[in-house]
């Protein structure tokens, strides 16, 4: 969700940045210098117009951050703390009068001051550090930076829940000391858990990647870091939040600007299996397992309902789902509802539709500027603004806003001290070290050794572009470490030349001097990719080559090198690199995501052996044919009679470039299920066990969605020795897939259902152990979108090493709940 609307229109720092951006020769697109102008003006020597400098003396420095319930407001009911939070806010409800209560239905919710309330900002970025999207936060005060950790597509890459916890929970930290220092609020619209499901998707860079179960994972960790980890789930009275994490965009949103089709208009159709088995089970596992306060609702359509007008999406949410926090719209999705979409004839329904399918607030001012219309003209009743603040005042409570001075709370010692601290700024280095993924390791090239490299030439246009480094939704980073400053720490002859001025390349002109340095040069790095002018929220691709005359580029320098040649691909998306991973002028590969600010020291120590890498590709790698496919099919399963190949590894029957979960290290590793893991499981007989309406592929199994008693006591332990054959300690990704009987259309061709960061000395083995719960793991979703288990041999896949199990129901005489 970009700076739209209203708030784009009449901010006068986006204006003098536009203005700026007229006059500056940079081929990057406003989104993007809207994040990064400053980042570049402080910690680069690019010469760029001075923006907004003069804007920001005119905006107060930082103080301590407003808050209710004060000596003036201290005597109200909602401020008495012995209070439930349920009595508290509807003490606040019932005081408001309407105009003050449609007040409150916006994302800049204006003070009631006769009560002492003041106004309070939701909108806050936090995707992979502060970011710089959104009213909410401000740079201008005490705290000028913040941590910017690796965009999450890397970081997924890493596989590790405890260091997505671990970054989440730091980010938190930082976002707390900004909200102590009058800069930022405590609601931020974090993560972004929609499925990568198509490679030219400009925000898949934001996401966990393809994989439902890692996006799943992903939604959890980031949540319970970031909003404190003593949530309690579903207990009388609420818990209490250090921070509000919101998972965005619900649902099924996964297409910007493509062929015509829009964000703002696109109507996603979506079937019963897909939505169950692909698009729902992150933002399920959000709720459920992260306790989220906050879910935003999505701008397209879901089966020609608008997302955030979508009654039986909320209805999931809250009843399946125990959801109790509040729903957002991203910002300006309830004008277009109307001014786009025509689902509602006139401004007043398109408010009704939203707040009464469930919607709490708006990221504009739509509803400020026609719900009271809406309720004279007899179209939606007040009792759903009443339902809306109840939730949006839940929140805010729970947060410590009605608790009086914040500096005296929990949290109310974290300050300056606390930001781009050493300890974040070195798990900004651990989160781009570990999500990096070696593709290509030709000859074993990789590590290069210092004593044998007296000279290195640094070729590409993002050897040296810090903005490229940190992706989408940025902050203002402590400090950036591109990787020609990363490698010239190792190397003290250095010879750069960019080869391509901008990552478009249109241009050969630099070819020449590049080739001359990498035949002079003992070996060569070349960092070429992406950058945001390429992809990014409202621009996707539309090939998946490398831009330009990036290509030619890379093959003329490897042909003129005398020495060994190591691509980096620096990249949210996946890139048809065919042509260098046959090459054999081209050694290595490496992608690097977007490392964050941190990225360019990472880059070195694994090109230079300080570190092993053991990242795995979080997306399918599709060749640059994929393209042929639309990108408005939402169907994940293939369809043959049409050629249709489907989508991610689950599903996708076409040929790759790379697999999903590819990734190679310096180290050579086995894997070797234990002897004494389980090959049988016997789970309780269910009541509703059923036989399979499909006769031609007949076959006991039963329902899981309502047994969850009888799923606990199946759970069992798979057991899994990994041996280090390699000269290196490394750390790795060990992801285990399970292909379970095909009793169905449709069931995938296998899933992933664990992963665990294993650290193996070299010459050593180690033991990890999964834990199995045959009802989430084992189970699909049939046509008609129920969950499934089927009795028969599920194979358990790590790396080459098989295990079977074979899964078998007590008192297999049950059909369709009869004994």
């Amino acid at each position: 969700m970009r700076v739209l609307g209203n708030y784009a229109k009449s901010n006068p720092v986006f204006k003098k940045i536009s203005q700026s951006f007229n006059r500056c020769p940079f081929p990057f697109a406003i989104s993007i210098i809207f994040g990064f102008v400053i980042v570049i003006v402080v910690h680069t020597s690019l010469s760029l117009p001075s923006i907004a400098l003069t804007e920001e003396k005119t905006v107060p420095k930082s103080q301590n951050p407003k808050f209710a319930c004060d000596t003036f407001s201290r005597s109200h009911a909602f401020c008495n703390t012995s209070l439930p939070i349920k009595i508290r806010v509807q003490d606040i409800i019932k005081r408001l009068t309407l105009r003050e209560k449609v007040a409150q239905l916006s994302s800049t919710a204006e003070a009631i001051e006769r009560l002492g309330i003041p106004s309070y900002e939701w909108w806050s970025e936090s995707l992979h550090g502060i970011g710089t999207d959104g009213p909410g936060v401000r740079f201008n005060g005490t705290i000028k930076t913040a941590t910017n950790f690796p965009q999450v597509i890397l970081t997924a890459a890493s596989f590790n829940e405890t260091l997505w916890t671990l970054i989440a929970r730091a980010v938190g930290i930082e976002a707390r000391a900004m909200y102590n220092s009058g800069q930022a609020g405590l609601t931020f619209w974090a993560p972004n858990v929609n499925i990568f499901r198509d490679p030219r998707w400009g925000r898949g860079q934001e996401t966990p990647g393809e994989d439902p179960f890692t996006a799943a994972r992903y939604a959890v960790a980031y949540v319970r870091g970031f909003q404190g980890e003593d949530i309690v789930a579903h207990t009388q009275e609420p818990s209490r939040l250090m921070l509000s994490a919101c998972c965005k965009h619900f649902t099924a949103y996964d297409l910007d600007k493509w062929e015509g089709y829009d964000s703002s208009t696109f109507n996603a159709v979506v079937s019963e299996q897909d939505l169950k088995d692909t698009f729902q089970p992150p933002f399920k596992s959000c709720v459920e397992e992260g306790h989220a306060s906050c879910m935003m609702c999505s701008y397209n359509q879901v089966n020609g309902v608008p997302a955030c007008a979508h009654y039986d999406l909320y209805k999931t949410a809250r009843s399946d789902w125990r959801f109790t926090g509040y729903i957002p719209s991203d910002c300006d999705a309830v004008e277009i509802i109307h001014e786009k979409q025509s689902y509602g004839k006139t401004p007043e329904d398109a408010v009704a539709a939203v707040l009464k399918a469930g919607m709490d607030i708006n990221c504009g001012t739509y509803l400020l500027r026609h719900t009271i219309s809406a309720i004279k003209k007899g179209k939606v009743e007040e009792s759903s603004i009443d339902r809306a603040l109840f939730n949006l005042f839940s929140v805010r409570m729970r947060l410590g806003l009605f608790d009086g001075d914040p500096k005296r709370q929990k949290y109310g010692n974290l300050g300056l001290r606390h930001v781009c601290s050493d300890e974040h700024r070195h798990l900004a280095l651990e989160a781009a070290r570990e999500g990096i993924v070696l593709l290509k390791n030709g000859g074993n090239i990789l590590p290069l050794l210092k004593s044998q490299i007296a000279s290195l030439a640094v070729i590409g246009p993002n050897a040296n572009a810090p903005a490229t480094l940190i992706g989408d939704y940025p902050g203002i980073p402590c400090k950036i470490t591109t990787p020609l400053v990363g490698l010239q720490s190792y190397i003290q002859t250095i010879l750069y030349a960019p080869g391509c001025d901008y990552v478009n390349c249109s241009s050969n002109e630099g070819f020449g001097e590049a080739a001359r340095i990498a035949a002079k040069a003992d070996a060569v790095v070349m960092v070429v990719g992406l950058d945001l002018s390429q992809e990014t929220e409202g621009h996707d691709r539309v090939s998946l080559n490398l831009p330009g005359e990036q290509q030619n580029m890379v093959s003329e320098v490897a042909r003129a090198s005398r020495g060994p040649v190591v691509l980096v691909l620096m990249s949210g998306g996946p890139v048809d690199v065919s042509f260098a991973k046959t090459d054999p002028s081209i050694s290595s590969i490496l992608w690097v995501g977007y490392p964050g600010e941190a990225g360019g020291q990472a880059l070195a120590q694994v090109i230079f052996g300080d570190y092993n890498p053991g990242g795995r590709l979080p997306m399918t790698w599709y060749p640059q044919a994929f393209t042929k496919v639309p990108m408005n099919v939402m169907n994940m399963r293939p369809n043959f009679s049409t050629g249709y190949p489907g989508r991610t590894y689950r599903f996708y029957t076409g040929t790759t470039v790379f697999q999903f979960g590819h990734g190679l290290s310096y180290s050579n590793y086995s894997y070797t299920f234990a002897s004494m893991s389980i090959n049988r499981i016997i789970l309780p007989a269910f009541n509703n066990q059923v036989v399979s309406p499909n006769t031609e592929m007949a076959s006991n199994h039963i329902y899981v969605d309502d047994n969850t008693v009888s799923c606990e006591k199946g759970k069992f332990n798979v057991q899994v020795s990994v041996h280090n054959h390699g000269r290196m300690d490394g750390s790795h990704a060990l992801l285990m897939f399970a292909k379970s009987p095909a009793t169905h259309r449709g069931a995938p061709q296998r899933q992933l259902i664990g992963f665990k960061r294993v650290h193996v000395e070299s010459g050593r083995s180690t033991e990890v152990q999964f834990l199995v719960n045959p009802c989430d793991h084992l189970s699909t979703v049939t046509e008609d979108g129920r969950r499934i288990l089927s009795p028969g041999v599920h194979i358990f896949m790590i790396g080459d090493a098989q295990h079977l199990v074979t899964l078998a129901i007590e008192n297999n005489t049950y059909a369709n709940g009869n004994g």
